[in-house]
């Protein structure tokens, strides 16, 4: 019989608490987890997007075993007391995986119960959305920018990590704003760098929320996952 796989790269799992945190946050996960890599959330959404990383990658564990646990079910291999063995060994080993993701759930729900609280309550229309053009610039910046000035015409303009030229207007009006600010302490021919603000963080977060934050919560149906280990036995 030969040995078991190793767990194969693949995209990520799909949780029940994904649903949820859309709601709660009004972006779908995979932005905001290219927000959490870009350094655009605030302290409580990087904390649930590490969480949920957490989580996908138990989510990740059990989809294997249960895969493989499976395929030795599905009449592949000779059944023989190495097959008895090989299964028994995969039952714990998904058990185990399955403990580790109700775990990790767990730490989810507490870190995403605080930010639907926060949704639920906050005001209707409070924050006015910012333009798609400036979302553009916040997003560009958020992945490192520096305000730079031309030794010889003296112009300035924001250099951005991916390549992006930024005018320096733009800068000027976002600053004003309070959604940008400057590391005024490094000279402008070196590279000013450029950082979102914690408003500027707020707007990009903001900027695609939906009309209503309330996060369904539909009724477990028997069995559902998560589940408590009790009723795994």
């Amino acid at each position: 019989m030969p040995p078991d796989p190793a767990p194969a790269p693949a995209r990520r799992a799909v949780s029940p608490l994904d649903d949820r945190i859309e709601a709660a946050t009004g972006h779908d996960v995979d932005t905001l987890w290219a927000y959490r890599d870009r350094g655009v959330l605030d302290e409580r959404h990087t904390r649930l997007v590490d969480l949920h990383r957490e989580l996908a990658q138990a989510e990740t564990g059990v989809i294997f075993y249960r895969t493989l646990l499976h395929r030795l079910a599905g009449g592949e291999f000779p059944v023989d007391a190495a097959l008895f063995e090989r299964i028994d060994r995969t039952v714990g080993q998904l058990e185990e995986a399955a403990d580790q993701r109700d775990a990790a759930a767990r730490r989810v729900l507490a870190a995403l119960e605080p930010i639907e609280a926060s949704a639920r309550t906050a005001p209707v229309g409070r924050a006015v959305p910012i333009p798609a053009a400036d979302q553009a610039v916040l997003l560009a910046i958020a992945g490192g920018a520096k305000l730079y000035q031309h030794l010889v015409s003296g112009r300035m303009s924001v250099a951005t990590a991916s390549g992006t030229r930024i005018a320096y207007a733009e800068l000027q009006r976002l600053e004003s704003a309070g959604l940008l600010c400057r590391d005024t302490g490094h000279p402008v021919h070196a590279g000013q760098p450029v950082a979102l603000t914690e408003s500027g963080r707020a707007a990009l977060l903001a900027a695609r929320r939906p009309k209503t934050t309330e996060a369904p919560k539909a009724a477990t149906r028997p069995g559902a996952w998560p589940v408590t280990p009790a009723h795994r036995r």
